[in-house]
């Protein structure tokens, strides 16, 4: 019974303690880290973040996978501003952006995108980079609004042809990672998802683990993935997706992206093909290479590359190859852009 009342009087104060250490930790990361990047009012009451870095058109705008924030693309950005302007920015509802008011469709995040690159003053023509997810949100944009596009960089893009409802298959996974990351919001409220983070990303990664085995072989295999995955990444940035999974916000978000799958996949499978436009495909080399219909479906000017050796995330398995192919299209937008300018001033001159 002495027990019991134990356990009745400590169980809140546990809850309390873990919800000031989510609290203080939450303010320090912001004041660690927001000051890399600006945050840009878009209207309604949502904020977007955004880094830029670099000089020279025409700008390069990153987009990132499903789940994944401005911080996935930072070495690829740092390479790439050595050459021309870059943005890199997290959509609503992820990293330190303000939680999503709309359906997480490439159409609605397009919008959003747009608004948060003529409030920073970015101007077109862009070159596109989308990995995965992100792939169909820089094709919607290509393909909705051409004249403010100049080049297209796909890595290793997600297929609507394999997700629900066109590959219902695939709907029970769906479905479990948003119970998951609906199970994610107390966990983070409470300060336990800042332990198992922070442990795993700067620490011994004791603390991770436990929680890992807690959640069975699936919670392990999790894990293995994501620690393989991050640690492809600059040391400097794991503290930030540290911050960023520690908060609710992020499995919010990433329940919110879940969830608009289905309505992704009706979107995109009437999806316009990218028409004038210089575009090639990354396609890991673990997967299935596109049809010669399929690259010409995403437009028929599209290039298809193998990426050898590389697994889903090809711009953290070969930095180089993803480099090379963003650089080669940039200079070839300042050649035809040149071509462009030299041909007009001579027929001005002859008239």
């Amino acid at each position: 019974m002495v027990r019991l009342l134990w356990l009745l009087l400590l169980f809140p104060a546990a809850l309390a303690l873990g919800a000031l250490y989510q609290w203080a930790g939450a303010l320090k990361d912001r004041r660690r880290f927001l000051g890399l990047g600006t945050m840009f009012d878009i209207g309604d009451g949502r904020r977007l973040y955004m880094s830029q870095r670099g000089s020279g058109g025409p700008s390069v705008i990153f987009e990132s996978g499903i789940a994944a924030t401005s911080q996935n693309w930072a070495q690829m950005q740092e390479a790439v501003s050595n050459f021309a302007h870059t943005v890199a920015y997290d959509r609503g509802g992820l990293g330190w952006s303000s939680p999503n008011t709309t359906e997480r469709t490439p159409s609605n995040i397009v919008a959003e995108l747009r608004l948060l690159l003529q409030q920073a003053g970015v101007a077109p023509p862009y070159v596109l980079v989308g990995h995965s997810f992100g792939g169909l949100i820089v094709r919607h944009f290509a393909a909705a609004f051409p004249d403010e596009v100049a080049g297209v960089v796909l890595v290793d893009p997600m297929r609507p042809e394999d997700w629900p409802p066109l590959k219902e298959a695939q709907r029970p996974m769906v479905e479990r990672g948003i119970r998951l990351a609906g199970l994610g919001v107390p966990v983070a409220r409470f300060g336990l998802a800042r332990l198992a983070t922070t442990s795993l990303f700067c620490r011994s990664g004791k603390a991770s683990r436990l929680f890992s085995r807690a959640a069975g072989s699936g919670g392990l295999h999790v894990l293995d993935r994501v620690t393989c995955e991050v640690s492809k990444m600059p040391r400097w940035v794991w503290p930030i997706v540290a911050a960023h999974w520690s908060s609710p916000k992020f499995y919010r978000g990433l329940a919110a992206h879940l969830h608009a799958v289905p309505a992704t996949v009706r979107e995109m499978a009437d999806a316009k093909p990218v028409i004038g436009i210089p575009l090639c495909v990354l396609t890991a080399g673990t997967a299935e290479p596109l049809s010669p219909d399929a690259v010409r479906s995403i437009g028929p000017e599209a290039e298809q590359v193998i990426a050898e050796n590389c697994g889903h995330w090809v711009h953290l398995d070969d930095h180089a190859l993803v480099l090379q192919t963003t650089r080669e299209m940039v200079e070839q937008i300042r050649s035809n852009s040149a071509v462009a300018v030299e041909t007009a001033d001579e027929l001005s001159s002859m008239r």
